[in-house]
């Protein structure tokens, strides 16, 4: 009988209480995100549909890309304003060379005015019109570097920044390197550098190197060599 009143003045403490509380306020907050979580399962459209454009016109014309305004109708149903850089594409190319115990990775050291800085690539350009993608890395990699390769593979395939540029950057791992004379257009201005992959995944994780596609592409290979 002690037991069974100790039990019940247990539940009916103050503690006790306030317990109870803070798990039926857990609760609701659980139902509510589930249910929101469905909502958001609802709206999410289940098949890969495109947006419809209802109207794009183009508002800037460069050399390198243009800009359109497009008002579209998304999946969602939401009809909205996107403004999208329009851009043909670039390749990215990964050399390396396999001469030594370590792979070394061939990188470019160049002012990038956007970035108000000099900032560690790799080799990289647009794809020009008529072009593949290969055509364009082998391409790029002589005029930038002088260098040739015996081996290629495409290893990777992203957007540059979907958010409103159209951009799709494919990374080429290049291999049995060539050294010959580098053919760089009039405004480039590059320092090359062979670093250890071990070097440059630490200059990935320390920030020296900044850039993205050359941070998908060291990252690759570090992951390949594990």
């Amino acid at each position: 009988m002690l037991c069974r009143k100790l039990r019940d003045t247990s539940r009916g403490s103050p503690r006790s209480f306030a317990a109870r509380q803070a798990l039926a306020q857990d609760d609701n907050d659980l139902k509510k995100q589930n249910a929101l979580a469905s909502r958001i399962l609802i709206l999410m459209p289940r098949t890969s549909a495109k947006a419809k454009v209802l109207s794009t016109r183009v508002v800037y014309q460069g050399p390198v890309f243009w800009v359109t305004s497009d008002k579209v109708r998304e999946p969602s149903g939401v009809t909205v304003r996107r403004d999208v850089v329009r851009h043909t594409g670039s390749v990215v190319v990964l050399a390396a060379d396999d001469t030594h115990r370590e792979p070394r990775v061939l990188l470019l050291r160049q002012y990038r005015h956007a970035a108000q800085q000099y900032l560690w690539e790799l080799c990289a350009g647009r794809i020009d019109a008529g072009e593949s993608e290969l055509t364009a890395a082998k391409r790029e990699l002589l005029e930038e570097t002088g260098y040739s390769a015996r081996r290629w593979k495409r290893i990777l395939n992203f957007y540059a920044s979907p958010g409103f540029v159209d951009e799709t950057m494919s990374i080429y791992l290049a291999q049995d390197l060539r050294a010959g004379a580098a053919q760089p257009e009039e405004d480039e201005v590059i320092d090359l550098k062979f670093l250890p992959l071990s070097k440059a995944v630490k200059w990935v994780m320390s920030g020296v190197i900044k850039d993205a596609k050359t941070i998908a592409g060291v990252l690759w290979l570090s992951h390949q060599f594990r």
